[in-house]
């Protein structure tokens, strides 16, 4: 309002008047600035993209054609994290109020992971805030079993300023990877203020009566002194909930001098950056396509496998158009189809794989439009599933698995523990899309069930494992020998590896010079010289690990002399027992040894001649050869062949008469392979196979086959039966349909196994499914039954969709079907049965064809609990002492088992837990207890009890929570002598709640002020300081060190050491003292620097004056406070700003200002931040 003034009268009011339009004109821009502060976060979540900083800007004119529309972290580059679509739900920017709490939250979908994902929240670039949760920042983690949804809240309680910033939230999982960043404002808390700034203007005392008012009747409302004090209150300032609107599409409409006007309508400060953006906006505006009336989308998805086509529409129908993939063009083929129908142009792409993810554009002339293909990959999926395995000790195991997908990753398992390459007990190989584990010698701690999972589907397989049976191929025989002649036992055992003892009459034989026990390859012997009377007796021998015995006799053959002269006829004593079948014949096994013993009495001694039909044996060496003594004569045959069997005779002669024996040697051999396999019938799985029987036995009776299939184009054999199958027909099981086979067979006798015979024709197994195997009871409760089985042998063409589940009681025929859908498990709980029923069950398989044959049990089931003693399984490093650090987590999960479910309690000290202090969650099968930031009041002994009614099992773990120690206390200087000095203190009364583990001891003189470590890990509460320089005097501190580190404050000695100068005088100068006092003054200036962003760098410069200037840092005329991303150093002047890893945004004018007394100096450089690729840019 505008006063003339006529009057003079009128000259005190009009002064007031103008005072008071000064007044609002100087109040104004701080209440403006006021409403801009807290009406400005409305205006950017309607429009996010003000206040862009010139740095970014100058990186969007250089980088993209186009500016981001989202928000700008303060301190940071824009987003540009590869989302892969983890998140469910994004953390939001928020304002918070300061003293009030705020809660952000972010879900992740972990359909499709193997494992839990990791999630880290950060603010700035690198401060990770898991480390800091405590009372302040709390973390929750939550999980639905249903949607597979993983939840994840970061609350700040009370808020202060320093909370505001950007942060962000990211979630890993193996090679997934997404991240997204928000912003925290931290606004004053809001109070109620008035809103009307003239209502402020008042008057506090009103003016005398009989005063006369002024003229025009308005001296009213000028009565009374002003009071402003009301506008340095707060105000509460409404904002009007605005419609979103789109700033730039004003401001790309609007005139230029309209500029200013609407960005301080939308509260856009940087003016600059909006015209550079603006200018980009208009500079890259779209054109209209003359060439394309209809453009590809900007993005098209498709699964693995399938078909995609892309369409455009051309203006010209007889447009010609190119197609081109990351930039190459691409070339007609099966693949790829070319198609052009009037002004419609196609690509179709045929059997998507990885490959085709990529970029793609259609060119017409000179103009292009793009697009983008994202193929999703299926899940993995197991092709051939595992078999059951049934192995004795020592052979090997290969487990073996087809899944969909080459380079798949497996996880392998044994009774539900994965099993790492780390065990090198096990081998995982690796082929395409074959993966198998190995293991080359069985044992029986292999027994158990063997698991494979993916991320589409897992296969088991149970593997059982016997003890190899040892056969005895040869036993001892018994033994008669006389004085002085040697006895030796001999047996021989199919496994070459086998051990064992020799007994006599129980006692076990003991080597000596004279006896001896040997153990070549499967012979063992016990040979016994210059046999005695007492070395009569029953021997035995014991394989080890084997409950077997072979027993035989010796006899000792006392011998009397009789002097008188007189003749015997000569005699063959040939023992009949042994290898021999019967009497007078002797089986040798191809290979082996034979040595026969004849025993000849007669006197004169009688000559010994023996013979192979009519051709007569002479040879004393060779392979077959005849040893002879007095009274022994020996028939070898060394490796025994077929052409070794016939007759032999032995003929014996002296004056006194003739004998003569005759023996049949028969050389039996491993059989010759079977003839004529092939197959005469198959079913889904199974194989009927037949042969002929060897045309030659081996000279021993044939006991059975053994059989061995393969794929075809393979080379590994599989054995199908371990036991001997005696017919010559064989039914094969466990065949994939559709995969072609080829089978082969082994002939075995009582000698050994033949040759594999020649390989069948290849034969492919198609039948229908059969019905599932083993079904079992897993468990039983008062009114449910949980039922396993395993699937059926014979899967079908069409697989298996489900299966059904029926019940009836005992003696009835009214099957009950307990599931209206076929479960896809192989295990169902059925529910809602008769209490003390005996029931029968029985199981479907169901696809496409219909029911299988059912799996029916045996034995019905009553329905009635059963009851299982309450165990508790502690883990083994909890039975330990559980040290944790302050802040630190502790989770705790342990194991139980029990029936029916126990019930479970937990107390500290034998006082029960405080569910505000610690948090447990129990489910059927274990506890956890955790706490989310342990403190040293959650120090003790925690007891776990588990309980069924009065049984009940106890296990306690002890919990210590350690934190960093207190200072030292009493730190004093006890002596000082030379340039030594000794120190004493005394230990910290807070130790944190563990040992203490030494000391670190530093010194500073009084000049310099500067500390120095002297000792680290000092033990003693005491030390001695040496190397002091003369003339200085010395403070020393002390820092406490336990398991969490140094203590966070030094205990300072209470007095000085003080090194005195000896034998000097100080003579006073004679002359003035120059006075070194200036003014700061740089004598290398700042250097202009252009750095690369992510790469450390610093900037350097050195000053004078006196007394020693203060330093102080500025970027852009603003002070660089404690910002752990500078490192400001002071060298003897030499200053030093190292700048950490510098962004876009790190980019502008640092000034280095030095300051004293006596004056101040400043030096200024620019610093320019360059990203790696744009030398890369600028040459293309």
């Amino acid at each position: 309002m505008v006063h003339n003034v006529y009057d003079a009268r009128l000259y005190k009011q009009c002064y007031e008047n103008i005072f008071i339009k000064l007044s609002v004109l100087a109040v104004l821009p701080i209440i403006l600035l006021s409403l801009l502060t807290e009406v400005a976060p409305a205006i950017q979540e309607a429009q996010p993209v003000a206040n862009v900083a010139p740095a970014a800007a100058k990186e969007q004119s250089e980088g993209t054609d186009e500016l981001p529309e989202d928000e700008v972290v303060p301190g940071e580059e824009r987003q540009t994290s590869e989302i892969t679509g983890l998140f469910v739900e994004r953390p939001e920017s928020a304002v918070a109020f300061k003293g009030k709490d705020i809660t952000f939250v972010a879900k992740v979908d972990s359909t499709g992971m193997l494992r839990k994902p990791n999630i880290k929240w950060l603010k700035g670039k690198w401060m990770d805030l898991g480390s800091k949760a405590g009372k302040h920042l709390q973390f929750k983690e939550t999980y639905d079993r249903n949607s597979k949804v993983y939840t994840y809240e970061m609350s700040i309680i009370k808020v202060v300023d320093s909370d505001a910033g950007g942060y962000r939230c990211e979630v890993t999982s193996k090679d997934k990877c997404d991240s997204w960043t928000f912003d925290v404002t931290v606004e004053a808390a809001e109070e109620t203020q008035p809103t009307n700034i003239l209502e402020a203007f008042k008057r506090t005392k009103p003016k005398k009566e009989g005063k006369p008012k002024p003229e025009g009747g308005e001296a009213g409302e000028d009565e009374g002194d002003l009071d402003f004090s009301v506008l340095l209150k707060k105000r509460e300032v409404k904002v009007e909930e605005k419609e979103e609107v789109d700033v730039w599409a004003i401001l790309a409409a609007a005139k230029p001098c309209d500029y200013e006007k609407i960005a301080f309508e939308y509260g856009i400060t940087d003016l600059r950056g909006m015209l550079k953006r603006l200018k980009k906006m208009k500079k890259f505006e779209p054109k209209k396509s003359d060439a394309f009336l209809k453009k590809l989308d900007d993005l098209y998805s498709v699964e693995k496998g399938k078909r995609i086509q892309l369409c455009v529409e051309v203006a010209d129908p007889n447009a010609q158009v190119k197609w081109l993939k990351n930039g190459q063009e691409i070339k007609p083929s099966a693949k790829y189809v070319f198609e052009s129908v009037g002004n419609l142009r196609k690509l179709t792409i045929n059997k998507c794989n990885l490959s085709d993810d990529a970029a793609y554009e259609c060119v017409v002339g000179e103009e292009k439009c793009f697009t983008e293909i994202f193929v999703k990959e299926p899940p993995v999926t197991i092709t051939k599933p595992l078999d059951d395995m049934h192995v004795v000790v020592g052979d090997k195991v290969e487990f073996e698995i087809e899944v969909s997908e080459e380079g798949a990753n497996v996880i392998w398992m044994k009774d539900g523990v994965e099993i790492t390459r780390d065990l090198t007990r096990y081998r995982i190989k690796k082929d395409g899309k074959t993966h198998m584990l190995v293991i080359n010698e069985a044992t029986k701690d292999d027994i158990g069930l063997f698991s494979v999972f993916t991320n589409g589907g897992h296969s088991e397989s149970d593997l059982e494992v016997e003890d190899k049976e040892l056969e005895v191929l040869q036993s001892i025989a018994d033994l008669t020998v006389k004085a002085a002649e040697q006895a030796m036992f001999k047996c021989e055992v199919s496994d070459e590896k086998v051990t064992g003892k020799w007994f006599k009459d129980g006692v076990e034989v003991i080597a000596s010079n004279r006896i001896k026990m040997t153990h070549t390859g499967r012979i063992h012997k016990l040979t016994i010289d210059d046999v005695k009377p007492e070395d009569a007796g029953d021997y035995t021998f014991v394989p080890d690990g084997y409950a077997l015995s072979l027993s035989a006799k010796l006899n000792f053959l006392e011998i009397k002399i009789d002097y008188v002269p007189r003749q015997e006829p000569p005699k063959i004593h040939l023992d009949t027992t042994g290898s021999m079948v019967n009497k007078n014949t002797i089986i040798v096994v191809a290979g082996n040894k034979l040595r026969l013993d004849v025993e000849i009495t007669g006197d004169p001694a009688p000559t010994v001649s023996w013979k192979k039909g009519d051709k007569e044996i002479t040879e004393a060496e060779g392979r077959v050869r005849v040893e002879t003594r007095k009274t022994l004569s020996s028939f070898v045959i060394e490796g025994a062949e077929r052409s070794d069997e016939g007759r032999y005779t032995i003929t014996v002669i002296n004056p006194a008469g003739e004998d003569k024996a005759e023996l049949t040697v028969k050389i039996v051999d491993v059989p010759d392979p079977p003839e004529h396999v092939k197959c005469t019938g198959v079913g889904e799985d199974t194989a009927t196979i037949i042969w002929e029987a060897p045309k030659f036995d081996g000279g021993a009776p044939i006991k059975g086959y053994l059989m061995e299939r393969k794929k075809k184009g393979s080379q590994r054999w599989t054995k199908l039966n371990f036991d001997i199958h005696e017919s010559t027909t064989y039914e094969a099981k466990k065949m994939i349909e559709g995969t072609l086979y080829e089978m082969r067979v082994f002939a075995v006798n009582g000698i050994g196994i033949s040759q594999p015979s020649a390989t069948s024709k290849p034969f492919m197994p198609i039948a229908p499914t059969s019905e599932p195997t083993r079904l079992l009871v897993e468990d039983v409760t008062d009114t449910t039954c949980a039922l396993k089985w395993r699937p059926p042998e014979r899967l079908g063409a069409g697989g298996i969709d489900g299966y059904i589940i029926e019940w009836c009681k005992e003696g009835e025929t009214e099957w009950v079907q307990a599931n209206e859908q076929p479960v896809e498990k192989n295990s169902y709980r059925v529910r809602n049965l008769p209490v003390g029923e005996k029931l029968l069950f029985r199981v479907f398989a169901v696809n496409i064809a219909g029911r299988s044959p059912p799996a029916t049990l045996q034995q019905a089931v009553t329905i009635r609990e059963i009851m299982e003693h309450p165990k508790i399984r502690l883990p083994r490093q909890l039975r330990t002492k559980f040290i944790r650090r302050v802040g630190e987590k502790v989770n705790l999960v342990i194991p139980f088992q029990g029936k029916p479910r126990p019930s479970v309690s937990w107390s500290k000290d034998g006082q029960p837990l405080d569910p505000k202090v610690v948090n447990v969650r129990t489910s059927e099968v274990d506890t956890i207890l955790f706490i989310r930031s342990s403190e040293r009041e959650h120090s003790g002994k925690y007891t776990l009890t588990v309980q069924i009614e009065n049984m009940e099992d106890k296990a306690t773990v002890e919990i210590q929570i350690v934190d960093k120690p207190g200072p030292p206390m009493a730190v004093t200087v006890t002596d000082v002598w030379g340039f030594n000095a000794a120190l004493e203190w005394q230990p910290p009364k807070d130790t944190g709640n563990c040992e203490i583990l030494g000391y670190t001891i530093q010194k500073a003189d009084l000049k310099t002020k500067e500390w120095f470590t002297v000792y680290e890990h000092n033990r003693r509460p005491s030390c001695t300081v040496s190397d002091l320089v003369m003339g200085n005097e010395y403070n020393f501190r002390i820092f406490s060190e336990n398991l969490c580190g140094l203590s966070d404050e030094a205990a300072v000695s209470k007095n000085k050491a003080v090194i005195a100068k000896t034998g000097l005088i100080q003579k006073p100068p004679s002359y003035k003292e120059m006075d070194m006092s200036r003014s700061p003054k740089f004598i290398t200036p700042l250097v202009d620097r252009c750095v690369i962003a992510g790469y450390s760098a610093a900037i350097s410069c050195a000053v004078r004056g006196f007394p020693k200037p203060k330093i102080v840092w500025m970027k852009n005329k603003m002070i660089i406070g404690e910002d752990p991303k500078f490192i400001m150093q002071n060298n003897q002047g030499v200053l030093t700003l190292n700048i950490r890893k510098p962004s876009l945004f790190d980019g502008g004018k640092y000034t280095c200002k030095a300051i004293n007394d006596l004056g101040e100096d400043e030096v200024e450089c620019k610093l320019e931040v360059r990203v790696a690729t744009e030398k890369v840019e600028e040459r293309k």
